[in-house]
């Protein structure tokens, strides 16, 4: 695994066991992955003791801050959200 991947899933795992209010989980996104993919992935998720989702949450709210600025919640979530999941 190369030097980002593993300071980010550092970061991850420091994000996610913060004690902030989760959003509302209604929406399920399906996503179609090579088998052989998925399966590493879900390895690598154990290994740093994170579920597959907690990990697919951060890209997005990564991929949406990078595009949107660190402001992004205020914007996408409503005024005053501190939601963080």
């Amino acid at each position: 695994m190369g030097a980002r991947s593993v300071g980010w899933l550092q970061r991850l795992s420091v994000q996610e066991s913060s004690p902030l209010p989760s959003e509302e989980r209604t929406a399920r996104l399906s996503v179609l992955i090579d088998p052989k993919k998925k399966a590493c992935f879900e390895a690598l998720c154990k290994q740093e003791d994170v579920t597959p989702s907690q990990v697919v949450r951060q890209l997005i709210r990564d991929f949406i801050e990078t595009r949107m600025g660190p402001d992004w919640q205020e914007q996408v979530l409503g005024s005053g959200s501190e939601a963080d999941s």
